[in-house]
C-alpha cells in the first residue's frame, strides 16, 4: 500500500472511532498519524525495509500504530477497520460526505431521526425536522440542504489528480520493466490533467500482448482481473481504482494514444475535421475515407487483425504529431483537449504556449512552525533552494486564525526580523541563492476589514488575503469582503478565492465576475492555489481572469517541505485554463515581480 492508502485508512478509522464515541486521545492518535503519513516523502515500505530504521522512529507512530502499518503493508487490510465497518450502518459513510457533517453529528441524525440515506436526510431538512435536533438549528439545517447535492455528486468516487498520478507512475515503472514493452504511457483524464480521475488508462506498444498483460497481473498491487481480451485487460489497482491496459502495435501507438487520451468532445471534432478532408481517424491510425478501407476499419475494430488489415492504407498513426499533421493541425497539448476552441486556435496557428513548471521562479504562499506549518523557516528556505527557486514569500497566518496560532503584530514583526537576518546571512558571500520575502496571510474578517492593521501590512513585502471564516454568509456579503480586500493597497493577492475543497467542501457563494473585474482595476493578483484539494481558482475562473487582464500567481500553500512539490498540480490547472508564462506573475524575476505590484 502507498502512504496515501495508509493515511486514508487511518483517517477512516478515526472517523469510525469518533462515531462510536471512542476515546478522544485514540481518535487523535489516528488523525495525527494520518496527517504525518500523508506528508511523508519516503514510503513507509522503504522505512520498514531499512536495516537501521524503525517505523516507530516516525513522529507520532508508536508500537501499536507501527504494527498496524506493517499489517497494511503485508496484507492490504486492517482487521480493526473491518470490525468497525461491520458495526456501523453503511449510511454513515454516505452522510459524512456532506460538508459540515462530522462523525458526531451524523450519529445524532442516525440515532434521533433514523436517517438511512441522503434522500432521507434531504427530506428531513425540507420537513424542518433537523432544526429541532439539539445543537443543529435552522442555519445548520439550511447548510446541510445546500450541501446535499454536493455529497451526491459521482465526483466523490474519483481520485484527486495527485493521488491518481502516484498510481500511474508506479504502474508505468512496473510495465516498463517488461521485456515485451517498447513504450508505455498514461492516457485518459489523468493525462489531460483533470482535477479528479475515475479510471486509469495505460497504453503499451508491443508485439506480444499476452506477455504484457501477464506482466500487469504479476504486479504486486494488482487486484481482481475484471476483464481480459486479446489486447485489453482491466484490473483493480491501489485504492480500488480500475486500471485499463491496452496493447497496440508500433505503427498505431500515436493514434491510439491520441484516441484514448480524449476527451470525447475533442475526438468528435477531430474526426469531423478529418471527414471534411476525406479521411477517417480511429485508434489504429488515419486512413483515406474510401469505402473499402473505412469499412474494414469499422468491421474489425477491436480485433488484433484489425490493425494489420488496415495499416496498409494508413497515412499516419505512429505518433500523435503525425495524426494531427494529417488533418492539417499542429500537435495540441492534452490539457486543452476538451472540445472548446482548441481546434480553431490550432487551425489559426494561435495555440497558447502553455506555462510549464520550469517557468516558475518563486513560490509566494507557504507556512512554517510559527503557525500551522510542520517545518521551520530555515527548513522551508533550504527546501526552496533545493528546488531551484529564486525567491519565496513566507506567509504564516494572521491573528484571526486562532486554531493555527496566528501571528499578532508583535510576533509577526519578530518573524520578519528573523527573515531580514536570514537574507543578510544569505547575501554575505555575494549573490544570495534565494531571497525570502516578508509575507503574511491575513484574514478577511466577517464584519469587513483585515485581521491586521494597515500600518503593519505596509511593512510587508507580500500580503495574501484569504477568507477562512464566515463562508456561509450571503453571496453579496462574501463578494463585498473580497472586493474590499482587493481594494486595500497593502494586499498583493487573493488566496484560494472561492474556498472550495475538492470532494470535501463546495465553493462559497461569490460573484467571481465582480471579483475579477475589481482585481483588473486595482492590479491585485488572484491565486491558483496548487494544493490538490483546492486547485482554486478553477479552470473557467482562471481563464476568465486571463481574458480580463488579471495576473495570476501559482502558489503551493505549503505547510511542509514536501508541500512545495504540489506546484506541478497548480501548473496543470493553469495549463488547462490556457495560461501562458506571461499570465503568471511568479514566472518573473523578483525585480520584474516588484514592478507588477500595485
Amino acid at each position: 500500500m502507498t502512504n496515501s492508502d495508509i493515511s486514508s485508512v487511518f483517517d477512516h478509522v478515526a472517523d469510525l472511532l469518533e462515531y462510536q464515541g471512542g476515546n478522544v486521545f485514540r481518535v487523535r492518535a489516528y488523525r495525527n498519524a494520518a496527517h504525518t503519513i500523508s506528508r511523508m516523502v519516503e514510503s513507509l515500505a522503504s522505512v520498514r525495509a531499512a536495516p537501521d530504521r524503525k517505523l516507530t522512529d516516525i513522529d507520532g507512530i508508536g508500537a501499536d500504530l507501527a504494527g498496524k502499518i506493517e499489517t497494511l503493508l503485508d496484507t492490504g487490510r486492517l482487521p480493526l477497520l473491518d470490525d468497525l465497518k461491520a458495526k456501523i450502518p453503511a449510511v454513515v459513510f454516505e452522510l459524512m460526505r456532506v460538508p459540515g457533517l462530522g462523525p458526531k453529528k451524523v450519529k445524532v441524525l442516525v440515532d434521533e431521526l433514523r436517517i438511512d440515506s441522503l434522500d432521507a436526510l434531504e427530506q428531513a431538512c425540507r420537513d424542518g425536522r433537523v432544526r429541532d435536533v439539539k445543537r443543529f438549528g435552522a442555519k445548520t439545517e439550511a447548510a446541510i440542504l445546500d450541501n446535499i447535492a454536493f455529497a451526491k455528486s459521482p465526483e466523490h468516487d474519483r481520485l484527486l489528480w495527485e493521488e491518481a498520478d502516484e498510481i500511474v507512475q508506479t504502474v508505468l515503472a512496473w510495465m516498463r520493466r517488461c521485456a515485451a514493452v517498447r513504450q508505455a504511457e498514461g492516457a485518459g483524464s489523468w493525462r489531460r490533467g483533470r482535477e479528479t480521475v475515475g479510471d486509469i488508462d495505460i497504453l503499451v506498444d508491443s508485439d506480444d500482448a499476452a506477455a504484457v498483460m501477464d506482466h500487469l497481473q504479476a504486479w504486486k498491487e494488482c487486484g481482481d482481473v475484471l476483464l481480459r481480451g486479446d489486447t485489453k485487460t482491466s484490473v483493480r489497482g491501489p485504492r480500488g481504482v480500475q486500471i485499463d491496459l491496452r496493447v497496440v502495435e508500433h505503427d498505431s501507438f500515436g493514434a491510439a494514444w491520441q484516441y484514448f487520451t480524449g476527451s470525447k468532445d475533442h475526438n468528435v471534432r477531430l474526426r469531423s475535421r478529418a471527414r471534411d478532408r476525406k479521411l477517417t481517424i480511429n485508434e489504429y491510425g488515419v486512413f483515406p475515407l474510401v469505402l473499402g478501407a473505412d469499412a474494414d476499419a469499422k468491421r474489425v475494430r477491436g480485433k488484433k487483425s484489425a490493425s494489420r488489415l488496415s495499416q496498409a492504407a494508413a497515412i499516419a498513426g505512429r505518433t500523435e504529431q503525425d495524426v494531427y499533421q494529417a488533418v492539417g493541425l499542429p500537435w495540441i497539448p492534452p490539457e486543452i483537449r476538451e472540445g472548446g476552441d482548441e481546434i480553431a486556435l490550432a487551425e489559426r496557428d494561435e495555440l497558447p504556449t502553455l506555462v510549464s513548471l520550469d517557468d516558475i521562479r518563486g513560490d509566494l504562499h507557504m507556512h512554517t512552525t510559527a503557525t500551522d506549518g510542520e517545518a521551520t523557516l530555515g527548513e522551508m528556505v533550504r527546501a526552496a533552494i533545493e528546488r531551484g527557486l529564486a525567491y519565496i514569500a513566507v506567509t504564516d497566518h494572521g491573528q484571526r486564525v486562532t486554531m493555527a496560532h496566528g501571528l499578532d503584530a508583535k510576533r509577526l514583526r519578530k518573524q520578519w526580523g528573523e527573515i531580514d537576518r536570514l537574507n543578510d546571512s544569505l547575501a554575505e558571500e555575494g549573490r544570495p541563492p534565494i531571497v525570502v520575502l516578508k509575507g503574511i496571510e491575513v484574514d478577511m474578517l466577517e464584519k469587513g476589514g483585515l485581521d491586521l492593521p494597515d500600518d503593519v501590512l505596509e511593512e510587508a513585502d507580500w500580503v495574501v488575503a484569504s477568507l477562512h471564516y464566515g463562508q456561509n454568509q450571503p453571496r453579496d456579503r462574501i463578494t463585498k469582503r473580497i472586493i474590499e480586500a482587493i481594494e486595500n493597497s497593502c494586499v498583493s493577492v487573493i488566496g484560494h478565492p472561492t474556498g472550495r475543497l475538492i470532494n470535501r467542501r463546495p465553493a462559497y457563494e461569490v460573484d467571481m465576475e465582480a471579483v475579477i473585474e475589481a482585481a483588473a482595476k486595482t492590479g491585485t493578483f488572484l491565486e491558483i492555489n496548487a494544493n490538490p484539494w483546492r486547485l482554486d481558482l478553477n479552470v473557467p475562473h482562471a481563464a476568465a481572469a486571463k481574458k480580463a487582464g488579471v495576473k495570476l500567481v501559482i502558489s503551493t500553500d505549503a505547510h511542509s517541505t514536501r508541500g512545495l512539490d504540489v506546484m506541478r498540480c497548480g501548473i496543470l490547472q493553469a495549463r488547462r485554463a490556457g495560461l501562458e508564462k506571461e499570465d503568471i506573475a511568479n514566472t518573473r524575476s523578483l525585480a520584474q515581480l516588484k514592478k507588477l505590484l500595485k
